[in-house]
């Protein structure tokens, strides 16, 4: 397994983005709160500071990207879209991509890493806290999404 940075519209990294985004519809999909997914979870690729592919030989089995927040949270990075394809989940795989964007995060000097992700996303939940990250209020644009959970690391 390797990772490599790529460019955000990399074709790996958009079809894992798109596995992802999918996965996450069909996961909440009877919540009433799912109607403000798509607002809420729309990245703009002006704010990636970093974007990451696993390898496993050439297939593309994972995902993650880094980017930076405005508004209240102006400069704070948030990771977003860590995915792992079921068939290499539990392998390190999501261990070796979260490293990669902490480590953009203090390259930068970022004092935190800030998360968002779901309530019924409970395998996510138990890697998170396993990694460090702990609970801090819901943060734009996440607040219309009432499942949003979101988190934070000191780095």
């Amino acid at each position: 397994m390797r990772i490599e940075r790529v460019e955000f519209d990399h074709p790996d990294a958009v079809a894992l983005r798109d596995e992802h985004v999918a996965a996450g519809n069909q996961l909440y999909a009877d919540d009433p709160a799912a109607v403000h997914r798509g607002g809420s979870e729309g990245i703009d690729p002006a704010t990636i500071l970093a974007t990451f592919v696993a390898y496993d030989g050439d297939e593309p089995i994972g995902h993650a990207c880094v980017r930076v927040l405005d508004g209240d949270l102006a400069g704070v990075p948030e990771m977003k879209r860590l995915y792992v394809r079921p068939a290499s989940r539990g392998s390190g795989v999501a261990d070796e991509l979260l490293a990669a964007v902490e480590q953009v995060a203090r390259d930068l000097g970022a004092p935190r890493m800030v998360i968002h992700t779901g309530d019924r996303q409970h395998a996510a939940l138990r890697f998170y806290a396993r990694h460090g990250y702990t609970p801090i209020p819901v943060f734009p644009p996440y607040e219309a999404v009432t499942y949003s959970l979101c988190f934070e690391k000191l780095l």
